[in-house]
């Protein structure tokens, strides 16, 4: 295999260059500690630390009215475009920097004729060749190892995880070589390698098919990771990121890949550290990505219905923050919601915790509430799957207790 990408290394065009990736610091404005905290189950019911009295949230609407937002976007569907599925999306942005640049190349398993566990490499195989979309073995540590080395040399490689989470197997290869080689080659080598898979809690997957990797990656210094959401976002990441010179790491939700959206015929291409207002509201501020996106916008229906005026930002970037508009919806609000499917204990949550709590702080009128999945194994049961999952009851109970 080492023969085949020296192969296509030898004929590949030089690759064009993109903007570095800055990390801007964190201050310490953090001036007190506050204790309060309440708990939310998943039937509703919220126990608080101060002995508040108990609140149950009403049940959620479906059919709610509608915000001016939302009957905005409803309106798309009559604007010029074409309707993509999400993984079809993904698809169309791998297919137009493969066209585009010769650097870029596909490697993974079944990503080939078989078209991917999830069909996002669908037809790549016969259009681009055995070379450029490159079935691997079943060995996550040598074909992750191998993209790092083709990106060393000047390609631009795509490695797909069947499922990230078998990309544990490929832990040493992302964190000392892929995240540090930039730094401990004092800048002679770049790494332009994006990594993606399916992965979050699914239908009944079982425990080892349900892993969130964020918070596994996260500490990771010199990597980049974004989280998509709808076709839009999948497939301008998706090219942002392949252009990017930074090693990123793509998240796809396994349960969103049939989404439906109507997306610009145009190109473009999104910023990988900027978030998304999904709904402008004046109440509370609800920081979510990937999934979680959809729980909160069922619950911001029950919420409006309810005389509350949520805002709700997809903040898309995982690392680093946009802490520029989640900052400017904290100063709004003076209340911040976190909600997201990943593990509560050193998650992504835990970390835009701090991060608002540091640059933020006298902004706000009230504690950050983080709602995260249960630190447990997640349950093959459909039912007990559903109780470590943060669900819009939830949602619709922890603002009313923030906004008290």
């Amino acid at each position: 295999m080492a023969a085949i990408v020296q192969g296509i290394g030898s004929t590949a065009a030089p690759c064009a260059s993109s903007n570095k990736f800055l990390l801007s610091s964190l201050g310490s404005s953090l001036l007190e500690k506050k204790r309060n905290f309440f708990v939310v189950r998943s039937d509703g019911k919220c126990y608080t630390g101060l002995n508040q009295q108990q609140r149950r949230a009403q049940n959620v609407v479906t059919n709610a009215v509608a915000t001016k937002e939302e009957k905005a976007s409803a309106a798309v569907g009559s604007k010029p475009g074409h309707e993509l599925l999400l993984f079809e999306a993904l698809r169309e942005g791998l297919e137009e920097e493969m066209d585009r640049d010769p650097c870029v190349c596909v490697m993974g398993e079944d990503v080939g004729h078989y078209g991917g566990s999830y069909k996002v490499t669908k037809g790549l195989a016969e259009k681009y060749g055995d070379l450029r979309v490159l079935d691997t073995p079943i060995a996550e540590n040598s074909f992750t190892g191998m993209g790092i080395g083709a990106a060393m040399t000047g390609l631009r490689p795509i490695v797909e995880g069947m499922n990230m989470g078998f990309l544990l197997l490929a832990f040493n290869q992302i964190s000392n070589n892929c995240g540090m080689l930039h730094y401990t080659s004092g800048g002679q080598f770049k790494i332009p390698i994006v990594i993606r898979g399916p992965g979050g809690v699914g239908r009944q997957l079982g425990a080892e098919h349900s892993q969130r990797l964020e918070s596994y990656f996260q500490s990771i210094p010199g990597i980049q990771m974004v989280a998509c959401s709808t076709a839009y976002n999948a497939k301008g990441l998706m090219k942002a990121a392949i252009r990017s010179d930074n090693p990123v790491i793509l998240f796809e939700h396994v349960l969103l890949y049939n989404l439906k959206e109507r997306i610009p015929d145009e190109e473009y291409v999104l910023n990988l550290e900027e978030a998304e207002m999904v709904r402008p509201g004046e109440h509370v501020t609800i920081l979510t990505y990937s999934r979680m996106r959809y729980h909160v916008m069922q619950a911001a229906k029950t919420l409006v219905n309810n005389g509350y005026d949520p805002e709700v930002i997809d903040i898309r970037s995982l690392k680093p923050f946009d802490l520029y508009t989640i900052g400017n919806s904290v100063k709004k609000t003076h209340r911040v919601l976190i909600v997201e499917e990943c593990m509560r204990t050193g998650g992504i949550g835990a970390s835009l915790t701090a991060a608002i709590n540091e640059n933020f702080h006298d902004h706000l009128d009230a504690p950050i509430v983080c709602l995260s999945s249960q630190d447990v194994p997640t349950p093959y049961a459909g039912t007990l799957e559903e109780w470590t999952l943060v669900q819009p009851a939830q949602i619709v109970s922890a603002v009313e207790q923030l906004c008290l």
